[in-house]
């Protein structure tokens, strides 16, 4: 499914793959993960990991897109097969210059797949930017396809809402951006802190600024 939400961006925004030294590979835990980070022209960072653990009995996808060069919210798709069980993720994160509702058929589409049960999310320190347009899904083997295609159409339509988006500063939104970056990395999260009890706070820093969120250098 990454390599098609890659390519779905790669059709409008040209992705141009960064070298992650030193953070291409990291073992947290029992999940090995592989790090790839690209910068999309004309839109901002594509950041994908990937992880897995127990033989691949347990994976787990993450691909973030934070736009620098439009005034679009965060979007963030993660993935989790373990136990017979598939949890969707899509989530968008308000990281605009200019706040306001959201346009686009987003909430529709979602809609259209209520037959595969909301997962209810945790409370966390992001609510108050965390979209309503975002949603958490959990079914069995079954439901993959329907999954799968939610994705896809989900992610289609948030790209072409950040080609009709207004341009901006690009300074300016890597510092709205960082909002949320920095805000994982002080008060954590699954991930963030997993990262940091195996790798270290500086190496997650970095990781995370230059390569997953592309907020600093």
């Amino acid at each position: 499914m990454t390599e098609k939400l890659l390519q779905l961006i790669d059709k409008s925004y040209h992705l141009t793959e960064k070298q992650a030294e030193g953070f291409s590979y990291a073992k947290v835990g029992p999940m090995k993960f592989t790090i790839r980070s690209f910068y999309a022209e004309g839109l901002g960072c594509v950041s994908l990991m990937k992880g897995s653990a127990m033989f691949g009995l347990m994976k787990m996808d993450t691909l973030i897109v934070n736009p620098f060069e439009k005034d679009m919210p965060l979007f963030s798709y993660d993935r989790i097969h373990a136990m017979g069980n598939d949890t969707l993720l899509l989530e968008l994160y308000d990281t605009r210059i200019q706040r306001g509702p959201l346009s686009g058929n987003l909430k529709k589409i979602t809609a259209e797949y209520s037959s595969i049960a909301d997962e209810p999310a945790a409370s966390a320190w992001y609510d108050d930017i965390k979209l309503s347009e975002s949603l958490k899904k959990k079914g069995k083997k079954a439901s993959t396809p329907a999954l799968d295609e939610l994705t896809e159409r989900y992610f289609d339509e948030y790209v072409k809402l950040c080609i009709d988006a207004p341009a901006c500063d690009i300074e300016a939104k890597k510092k709205a951006a960082s909002v949320y970056t920095e805000g994982l990395l002080n008060n954590g999260g699954p991930s963030t802190d997993q990262f940091v009890k195996a790798k270290g706070r500086e190496y997650t820093q970095e990781m995370f600024r230059k390569y997953l969120f592309g907020t600093g250098v």
